[in-house]
């Protein structure tokens, strides 16, 4: 479990990352579907985002990893999660932060350990689909070598395909 330390605008805010689990779901899923809305997406509970009733059975067990970012009163700020795919390859998933918490350097330590992960796990390729309204992730993504792939999006709210090749 890691510690950070957050500047909020008056005083330190001490939040921890943490490996999520199963118990985690609905705050995990309040987070995630309202950080959608704010951007004008639909989530999709019982389609595309039922993964986030199964943490352990879709990320943990295949040997994927799932973190939130937890305050000290156990609210769930932020999360991040990484599926491995066939082949050597893993996508990036449900990487969110709130948005009082944003550009903090939160979601460049979630990114961060995703790729730790994925390299550890001998992952090759991490792919992620996103919108294109969401551009300071896509630009956080950039910056960590995530280039543009002319491949459809399987998930229909999202617009672009980023490739990492690790290796």
């Amino acid at each position: 479990m890691e510690k950070a330390e957050l500047s909020s605008e008056s005083t330190p805010l001490p939040v921890k990352i943490r490996v999520a689990s199963n118990k985690d779901a609905e705050q995990i899923k309040e987070l995630v579907f309202s950080v959608m809305r704010e951007f004008g997406l639909s989530p999709e509970p019982n389609g595309l985002d039922s993964d986030l009733d199964d943490i352990e059975g879709n990320y943990l067990r295949g040997g994927g990893l799932f973190e939130v970012v937890e305050t000290p009163d156990g609210k769930i700020v932020g999360t991040a999660g990484l599926m491995i795919r066939p082949a050597g390859v893993a996508e990036l998933r449900k990487m969110y932060v709130r948005k009082d918490l944003r550009r903090r350097g939160l979601g460049k330590t979630l990114l961060e350990h995703m790729l730790a992960h994925a390299e550890k796990q001998g992952i090759h390729e991490v792919e992620l689909e996103t919108n294109s309204c969401l551009q300071d992730a896509i630009r956080l993504y950039v910056k960590y070598g995530f280039e543009p792939i002319p491949r459809k999006p399987f998930s229909r709210r999202c617009d672009q395909v980023y490739r990492l090749k690790l290796r």
